[in-house]
């Protein structure tokens, strides 16, 4: 016959409080833990089951956001000149951009950290209890091309306009089509005043309207996107040249691998 504390830990799983329950198991086998009162053993279980799901909400959110590389915020490279200012970085780590729900828009040269720079900035915004979602723009479109043919448009719309932050990777390297410019346009608009989008382009912001082609849909767009944004301009020679071999194999989310 189980005594009753067995049956309070196997209830205890029973409610999926698994981590409360594995922290009394520990607690009753530690000695140094014996003479802590009742309601203090169990402010420290209830500490650890609400720690632990904060953390496994975090893994689900960054699972789910997709992202293209594991950039900690934190590993920002300042030292490498390329035009990245310290305190404007600051603002946006702070996710005040995300409150507001204005835009965010990287250009610069390929390889000076662009989506190293988006994907650390969206790992902060999932930091931060907001729900991500990365892509590069050339797979978004296909997605599109192939749910306007399918009849999946809807889905695929509803799914990103639940997400506080899309960030849109390599915008313009890719040809638009007609089909994929109007989508493109209320992917964008269904965000307008509720969400943000990152954006990172090699494509400097003047030569957009070039590029989105059709000139009503072009205006529409850049002034949903570009109108009330961040704008940071990189410089510089490549980041992947500037580290070397050695370092980049010693930290798997160092700065310098990904443009």
């Amino acid at each position: 016959m189980a005594t009753l504390i067995e049956q309070t830990l196997a209830n205890l799983r029973a409610l999926r409080l698994t981590a409360m329950a594995q922290a009394i198991e520990d607690m009753r086998s530690n000695p140094s833990l014996q003479d802590l009162s009742c309601d203090d053993r169990l402010g420290m279980a209830v500490d650890i089951e609400i720690q632990e799901r904060k953390i496994k909400k975090l893994n689900r959110m960054v699972k789910q956001a997709k992202f293209k590389v594991d950039a900690a915020p934190e590993n920002i490279n300042y030292r490498v000149k390329r035009g990245l200012d310290r305190q404007v970085m600051a603002n946006l780590l702070s996710c005040d951009y995300l409150e507001r729900h204005l835009n965010v828009v990287l250009t610069g040269p390929t390889g000076v950290g662009k989506t190293w720079l988006a994907c650390a900035l969206g790992h902060q915004a999932t930091r931060r209890g907001y729900a991500v979602y990365y892509v590069r723009l050339s797979r978004l479109l296909e997605e599109l091309e192939i749910a306007h043919a399918d009849g999946s448009l809807p889905t695929i719309r509803n799914r990103l306009s639940k997400k506080d932050l899309l960030i849109l990777d390599d915008w313009a390297l890719s040809p638009l089509t007609s089909t994929g410019r109007q989508e493109l346009l209320e992917i964008i608009d269904d965000r307008l005043g509720k969400s943000s989008v990152m954006i990172t382009s090699q494509l400097p912001v003047e030569q957009w309207h070039v590029y989105l082609g059709e000139a009503t849909i072009a205006d529409a767009i850049l002034d949903r996107i570009v109108h009330n944004a961040h704008l940071i301009k990189l410089s510089g020679e490549s980041m992947r040249k500037k580290m070397s071999p050695i370092k980049s194999t010693k930290t798997k989310d160092k700065e310098g691998d990904n443009g």
